[in-house]
């Protein structure tokens, strides 16, 4: 990997941990909806850096930041929830947009990527508390990922489209 490369994805990862740890201050947008719930801005970075620099680097990137995002908040337990769920909605996002991209806009792959991230989530929480019950969130955590993927994959489009597209082709050259 070029040294260019390496300082690119450095500050990816590092706007992606940024994000991560300027949402935990924030209240909770769902509350009374989805406890717990939350905007997901850190995922901008992964989506785009899937679209950038391809799975490989967004899934690295994404669990660094969540590892990093962890001890930096103080939230260590709530790491397992984090990883597995940027595990799940990089991988679910990186198909989707490999396989499907005719079918789905980043819209839609990052709406595909909130739901696998929540789903995850609530496997790790059924296997934490030994009880399959937490399944009935299920639904209203559906609703919410919609939502927020609809903003982060907006969002990332956005970027990408207008601030990143000089940062995408420094790569051709």
């Amino acid at each position: 990997m070029n040294t260019k490369k390496l300082v690119q994805l450095a500050m990816l990862t590092s706007l992606g941990l940024a994000l991560h740890i300027v949402e935990s201050f924030i209240p909770n947008p769902f509350i009374g909806i989805a406890p717990g719930a939350k905007l997901g801005l850190a995922n901008i970075i992964g989506l785009i850096t899937l679209v950038i620099f391809g799975v490989k680097y967004a899934l690295s990137i994404n669990l660094l930041r969540c590892f990093l995002g962890g001890l930096a908040t103080g939230t260590v337990t709530s790491m397992l929830y984090s990883m597995a769920g940027a595990l799940v909605s990089t991988l679910l996002m990186w198909i989707v947009y490999r396989f499907l991209k005719k079918h789905f806009s980043l819209i839609g792959v990052s709406v595909f990527g909130a739901l696998g991230h929540n789903i995850a989530q609530l496997i790790v929480g059924a296997l934490i508390i030994s009880n399959i019950r937490i399944f009935s969130y299920l639904p209203v955590m559906m609703l919410v990922s919609i939502a927020t993927g609809v903003f982060i994959g907006i969002t990332a489009n956005f970027t990408i489209d207008k601030a990143l597209i000089n940062f995408k082709n420094s790569l051709i050259m």
